[in-house]
């Protein structure tokens, strides 16, 4: 009797990965991963993606930030520019201050992607993290004929943790004030970034 229970449930098992190999694996949903503005008017909620494309999700139950927020935004595209929103992560969203040099703050940084793009200076960026929120700030040295761009960051005391992904994007829309009106032109700017291996000197400009 229990031999021949054994080579039934044998049997069994052996139908089960049968069946379970017949069937094909689901396929995931194309996805698009991009900083994007997000834009709130009453209950209206769109993304701008950097390139000016406006998307409109198909519900806004993923959809939390503040108007004029920078976003990761995690979405997969429908029809008519309406997408599905998987995720949305906000990020760190400033604009270009004074203060430099005296509020300048030199914690090195590892640099993974910077670029200028939707009016923006955007920054992907790896730090040491272990429990205390580290402080990032874009200064502008006043004393220099060029622009040039201090990006900040500070520990704030963190003790030694691991590694971490920050985003960032800084609005540079002050450096078209200094145009005259109704001028459009590249802005060109130098961006100094204290890494582990030195100052980085990246020439930029704003378009």
């Amino acid at each position: 009797m229990q031999i021949s229970r054994k080579i039934a449930f044998t049997f069994m098992a052996f139908l089960l990965f049968v069946s379970g190999c017949d069937k094909e694996p689901k396929r995931m949903d194309d996805y698009f991963v991009e900083f994007a503005t997000l834009l709130k008017e009453g209950s209206s909620i769109r993304f701008q993606l950097d390139n000016g494309q406006l998307l409109t999700p198909e519900s806004n139950d993923n959809v939390k930030g503040k108007h004029r927020q920078r976003v990761l935004l995690n979405y997969t595209p429908i029809k008519d520019n309406r997408v599905k929103v998987n995720h949305v992560l906000p990020i760190y969203t400033g604009a270009i201050e004074e203060g430099y040099p005296e509020r300048y703050a030199n914690d090195p940084v590892k640099v993974l992607s910077v670029w200028v793009g939707g009016g923006y200076l955007n920054l992907i960026i790896e730090v040491e993290f272990h429990d205390k929120p580290h402080t990032l700030a874009l200064l502008r040295n006043l004393d220099t004929t060029g622009i040039d761009l201090y990006l900040s960051h500070s520990r704030n005391n963190d003790p030694p943790g691991y590694p971490q992904t920050m985003h960032a994007s800084f609005l540079l829309s002050a450096l078209r004030s200094e145009l005259p009106e109704n001028l459009e032109q590249p802005v060109p700017f130098r961006l100094f970034i204290n890494t582990h291996t030195g100052m980085r000197i990246f020439q930029l400009e704003l378009i």
